[in-house]
């Protein structure tokens, strides 16, 4: 990312002192910038028109056309162009003739080259910084989302795309991805989109829930003690759409109960006498390998058939490039609003840093360490010191080969832990760990299983 590469940037030098442009020249070179130079200021204005560059330093007594006229012109022309002068005049009268004439900055002569390349390097910083938080402000549009979920990657762009096809239809929908990746914004997002919109949007939480509780939740209760009846989901939501959250944390005895309502559209409530037809989409997530649930039992199949007619996958954070940075600005906007701080953006530093890190609470995580970081700051970036240690810490896994030949493993042995390490990564899911991999789900089973007969895992 070009934003976050080693500060550096392209200088103009213009003076009539052919000595000193080539101290600049060569001194500034040293410190990562390209530098060409020019003796006289109209030689300036046609370097400038022919060239891009980020910094000028011009020396106030140029012949012909002064250094201060030229300020002026390219104040005029040319606001985006930063413009140090230099002069020999150690008053305060020709410096503030300077920056009125449109200059950002001044240096006294004799000049440092160290002390210019400081100068310049911390203006092409600030520009840099200014150009990226454009265009972040560009990127996080309500354009550039579906409902409340935003990003601009690829890997998002293509989940917009799956779920404003799905909205058209009525098709139960399975979403799936790790904590934190936004299944239920999805889920509410589908909602918001389709035909359905204007009738209710009922969330149950499979996990949260003992069975019983979790049976009237769904399915209601009919006339009870007190003469009352109390409606479950599928009769709350008519017309709407219900979400079962963390569907693969659902008892099986109520999976087969499921399964029955979904393919008569009809139920019965608890204690109830007679059948209620349900009108209802069924929009289901989970964080779980259901593939797997399936071939251990623990869920199914006709149950997941019915849920997974259209699929979509959230990708995991660390899988969507520059979204971390859509979204960092995303959250540095709300709370900083919400907590009345003056935090604009991000240090190269602080970015960088989030970029490398691997996320794995996903979105979630992202936005608790923005709030707690924006909380903290004290000016208008987020520096990295406003970072969790955890994100600070973080080192970008890389493979390292032993200079000791006794500590090097077998390929086996290479294979299975790196193996075991990404089925850990994703939480132990084993269809998106194949597709990770580059394998299909049955041989990775076989390798699990040889690990484990082998108490390799």
């Amino acid at each position: 990312m070009d934003a976050l590469q080693r500060w550096s940037g392209r200088v103009l030098v213009v003076d009539d002192d052919a000595d000193l442009c080539a101290l600049l020249v060569a001194g500034l070179a040293t410190q990562d910038f390209a530098v060409d130079a020019r003796n006289s200021a109209e030689a300036g204005l046609e370097a400038i028109e022919h060239g891009s560059y980020d910094v000028v330093l011009a020396d106030v007594n140029l012949p012909g056309m002064s250094g201060l006229e030229f300020c002026a012109k390219l104040g005029r022309e040319r606001p985006d162009l930063t413009v140090i002068v230099m002069t020999a005049f150690a008053s305060m009268q020709s410096a503030i003739a300077a920056i009125r004439a449109g200059a950002y900055d001044y240096i006294e002569k004799p000049i440092s080259v160290e002390a210019v390349g400081l100068r310049v390097a911390r203006i092409v910083r600030e520009c840099r910084i200014r150009d990226e938080a454009a265009r972040l402000r560009e990127l996080v549009a309500p354009t550039a989302g579906f409902g409340a979920l935003s990003g601009v990657s690829a890997a998002m762009r293509r989940t917009y795309e799956l779920l404003a096809r799905a909205a058209e239809t009525d098709a139960p929908v399975l979403i799936t991805g790790e904590s934190g990746t936004g299944k239920e914004l999805a889920a509410r997002a589908l909602h918001e989109h389709s035909g359905r919109r204007a009738h209710p949007f009922v969330v149950v939480s499979c996990a949260a829930l003992p069975e019983a509780q979790l049976d009237r939740e769904l399915f209601g209760q009919g006339a009870s003690a007190d003469g009352g009846e109390r409606p479950g989901a599928f009769v709350q939501a008519r017309g709407g759409t219900v979400l079962l959250d963390e569907i693969g944390e659902l008892p099986l005895a109520l999976q087969l109960k499921l399964q029955r309502a979904l393919e008569d559209k009809r139920i019965r409530p608890l204690q109830g006498e007679t059948d209620v037809d349900i009108d209802v989409r069924i929009i289901a997530t989970t964080h779980r390998d259901l593939d797997a649930l399936v071939e251990e039992q623990r869920f199914r199949e006709d149950l997941f058939f019915q849920v997974n007619v259209i699929g979509v996958q959230l990708p995991g954070l660390r899988h969507r490039g520059n979204d971390v940075l859509v979204l960092a600005q995303q959250f540095i906007s709300r709370f900083a609003a919400a907590n009345r701080k003056p935090v604009r953006g991000l240090s190269a530093v602080a970015a960088q840093r989030l970029c490398d890190y691997d996320w794995p609470g996903n979105v979630r995580e992202l936005r608790n360490c923005i709030e707690r970081a924006v909380a903290l700051a004290r000016g208008e970036e987020l520096d990295v010191l406003d970072l969790p240690e955890r994100v600070r810490a973080h080192e970008s896994t890389h493979v390292v080969i032993a200079a000791d030949p006794s500590s090097l493993v077998p390929l086996d042995e290479v294979e299975r832990r790196y193996i075991t390490k990404v089925v850990e990564a994703v939480g132990g899911n084993k269809t998106m760990a194949a597709r990770i991999l580059g394998l299909d789900r049955k041989t990775l089973y076989r390798k699990l299983e040889r690990y484990r007969a082998t108490g390799g895992t």
